[in-house]
């Protein structure tokens, strides 16, 4: 415990900082800054709970051990109480371990069909659904930005952002931030008339959406910005204005377009967002590169080769090949039901961060 009292100490100060911040009605006439520190409460609140009731139970001990000689009911519950300590004492080692500094946050996160056609098109919109009831089940918000249909309905492409309602020190991120990457999948698809299994892929983007888009420095004089008519499914026009936003950052490459929303202004400003998320993670990603040459990132090219999940519609079995998880429910997972995937991801994660750390 020796080793972690600085960082405790500090940890404290801030708590006792951030409560009072937030009793300060000033602060909730700025919403974007009461949820970043609703955010950073809701993260050191449990350190300081669990400080709090270890530093309870080690004062019972110490007066159990000196009162056990004179009363055996203190002998009898030193037991306990040493029990208690080291369980409180292991769980608070848990929660100063090294965390995800993004795992609080909303995300944008896109879907894209790959190698396979039609097929592939299905089932970036059959990982979409899943990925919004999944959504639905935690009572987030999905919103779709922009997609592209194709001719039986599938996803040529999907951006979505998903956000949580309340203030949680894991967010979004922190449970989808695991699935970026290529997803494989095995099954008839619904063009085959010999009913023969075939393989295609889909790709999935995450990344954690800022909170304001001023934290992301985006020069205009960087940007193309144009305008057309939004499409609806198949394609046929919806609207009679140009709406619909196109976004192209020159010195990246990266093009964002929104559609969905109900002006050209307000598509603008989520494409900006958007652009926001995307250069920042890609800021991230090239400092952890720099940092360490062996650390994985998201897959930006749809093959089949290189995957990160598969599923397998025959066998009804979904297998992770980065922590070698399988299990025998793909039905559940399309519908939604991914918490024990996600959970295994997280503590392969955390294994990870504390032989980092």
């Amino acid at each position: 415990m020796s080793d972690n009292a600085p960082k405790i100490e500090a940890l404290l100060a801030e708590h006792a900082d951030l409560e009072r911040q937030l009793s300060d009605p000033g602060l909730h006439a700025d919403a974007a800054a009461a949820r970043r520190v609703g955010r950073r409460f809701a993260q050191v609140s449990p350190i300081a709970a669990t400080y709090r009731k270890l530093e309870a139970v080690r004062g019972d001990l110490e007066a159990a051990r000196e009162l056990a000689a004179d009363d055996e009911s203190f002998a009898a519950e030193i037991p306990d109480l040493e029990a208690r300590l080291a369980e409180l004492d292991d769980h608070l080692t848990d929660l100063l371990a090294p965390r995800d500094p993004h795992d609080a946050d909303d995300v944008v996160l896109e879907v894209k069909s790959g190698e396979g056609g039609e097929e592939s098109a299905l089932f970036a919109a059959d990982l979409a659904r899943m990925y919004i009831r999944y959504a639905e089940r935690h009572g987030w918000t999905v919103t779709v930005l922009d997609e592209t249909t194709s001719d039986l309905g599938g996803y040529k492409d999907a951006t979505l952002t998903i956000a949580s309602k309340g203030d949680s020190a894991d967010g979004v991120w922190s449970k989808l931030k695991f699935e970026g990457g290529v997803h494989r999948v095995q099954r008839v698809p619904v063009t085959e008339s010999q009913g023969r299994v075939h393989t295609s892929a889909a790709g999935i983007l995450v990344y954690p959406e800022p909170d304001e888009i001023e934290q992301v420095q985006i020069d205009e004089s960087d940007l193309r910005i144009d305008v057309y008519r939004s499409s609806g499914k198949g394609g046929q026009g919806v609207n009679t204005t140009d709406s619909a936003v196109r976004i192209t950052h020159l010195p990246t490459g990266i093009v964002v377009t929104c559609q969905n929303e109900r002006s050209q202004l307000q598509n603008k400003a989520r494409a900006m967002q958007v652009l926001a998320a995307r250069l920042q993670a890609l800021a991230e990603e090239q400092a952890q590169a720099d940092a360490s040459a062996d650390r994985a990132s998201q897959i930006r090219t749809v093959d089949r080769s290189e995957r990160i999940r598969t599923y397998n519609f025959p066998e009804n079995r979904i297998a992770d090949h980065r922590i070698n998880f399988k299990a025998h429910n793909l039905d559940q997972v399309l519908d939604g039901d991914l918490d024990p995937l996600f959970d295994a991801l997280a503590a392969a994660d955390k294994q990870a961060r504390l032989q980092e750390a």
